[in-house]
C-alpha cells in the first residue's frame, strides 16, 4: 500500500509541479508578482519565503499543487487599478502566456520522456507471429485464461499466417463466439472467446498485445517519434471525446480513482510501463487544460 501510494504520489506531484513550474516561470519572466507556490494540498508542513516575497510551502496532502499570482483574483471595484506587477496588471497576450506555459511543460516533460524511452529500447518492429506479449486486465482474453507467452496456432481451426492475420479476424468478430488454438509450453489447448466492440464500436477486440521487437535508432528520430506521439494521444482525446459527445454518451474519463488504478498497475508491471504512464498523463493533463473550460487553465 505504501509503494503505490509513493507511486502515484511521485507520478502525479511531477506532473503537476512542473505545470505549476511553467505558470511560475512565465509570471517571473513577465514580471509578475507570485505570492505562493505549493506543493500538494491541506496544512503546510515546511515552508520558506524567497527574497522577492514567495511563499514556497509542502503541504500535507501529496496529490497536487498549486502557484497564486498576485492580483489574480478580477478586483470587483473598477477604479482600482491593477499594479504592473499583478496578473490582471498585464496585457491579454501576457496573461496568455502565463496560462499556457503550465499545459506547454506537461507536453515538454511528455517529450522528454517518450523521447529517452524510445532512444533507450527502440522502436517496436513488424510483428509477424502470433505470440502474445502483453495484455489488458478484464479484457476478454484475460477472462478465457489466456497467457502472455501463448502462440495462436489457429482461429477457428484455420491455421494463422501471422499476427495480422490474427488481429483481422478478432476485428471481424465483434460480439462472436470464436475458438482460439493455443500453444502453451508445449501443449495445445482450445480457448473460447467473445471479443467485445472497441471504442469506436465497429471492430472487436480480446485485449491481447503482440510480443514486441525492438529496432536501436538515434536520438533525432527518437525525438521524431516521440513529438508523434504526443500529437497522436491529443487526436485520439479529440476523436474520442467527440465521438461520445456525437452519440450522446457520457466521455469515459478516468478520474482519480481510475488515475491512482492504472499508476499502481504501471508501477508494478515496470520502470517503462511506468515512464511511459508518466508521459501520457502528463499529456492528457497539458491537453485539458488547453480547453476553454472552467476550473481548468483555459477557462
Amino acid at each position: 500500500m505504501l509503494y503505490t501510494v509513493g507511486a502515484n504520489a511521485f507520478a502525479l506531484g511531477l506532473v503537476i509541479v512542473l505545470h505549476e513550474s511553467g505558470h511560475f516561470f512565465a509570471c517571473r519572466r513577465l514580471g509578475v508578482r507570485v505570492e505562493k507556490f505549493a506543493f500538494g494540498f491541506g496544512p503546510e508542513l515546511l515552508g520558506f519565503t524567497d527574497s522577492v516575497g514567495t511563499r514556497f510551502s509542502l503541504c500535507a496532502i501529496p496529490f497536487g499543487g498549486f502557484i497564486k499570482p498576485a492580483g489574480e483574483d478580477p478586483t470587483v471595484d473598477n477604479s482600482v487599478v491593477p499594479k504592473k506587477d499583478e496578473y490582471f496588471g498585464q496585457s491579454w497576450y501576457r496573461r496568455l502566456v502565463i496560462v499556457y506555459a503550465g499545459p506547454a511543460m506537461n507536453y515538454v516533460l511528455a517529450f522528454a520522456l517518450y523521447t529517452g524511452l524510445i532512444w533507450g529500447k527502440g522502436l517496436p518492429e513488424a510483428v509477424k507471429e502470433p505470440i502474445i506479449g502483453n495484455m489488458m486486465v478484464g479484457y476478454p482474453a484475460d477472462k478465457a485464461g489466456i497467457a502472455i507467452g501463448d502462440k495462436i496456432t489457429a482461429f477457428g481451426g484455420r491455421a494463422l499466417t501471422g499476427w495480422e492475420d490474427l488481429a483481422s479476424s478478432i476485428h471481424r468478430s465483434a460480439g462472436k463466439e470464436i475458438t482460439l488454438s493455443v500453444l502453451r509450453e508445449g501443449k495445445s489447448l482450445e480457448v473460447k472467446v467473445v471479443p467485445r466492440k472497441d471504442e469506436s464500436g465497429e471492430r472487436g477486440v480480446i485485449g491481447i498485445m503482440p510480443k514486441a521487437v525492438y529496432k536501436a535508432v538515434g536520438p533525432l528520430v527518437a525525438a521524431g517519434e516521440a513529438v508523434s506521439l504526443c500529437w497522436r494521444q491529443s487526436k485520439q482525446t479529440v476523436t474520442t471525446i467527440a465521438g461520445k459527445i456525437w452519440k450522446r454518451e457520457r466521455p469515459d474519463l478516468a478520474g482519480p480513482v481510475g488515475i491512482f488504478q492504472m499508476v499502481s498497475r504501471a508501477s508494478r508491471a515496470g520502470w517503462e510501463e511506468f515512464v511511459f504512464l508518466i508521459g501520457f498523463i502528463s499529456v492528457a493533463i497539458g491537453f485539458f487544460n488547453l480547453l476553454p473550460l472552467p476550473l481548468l487553465d483555459g477557462g
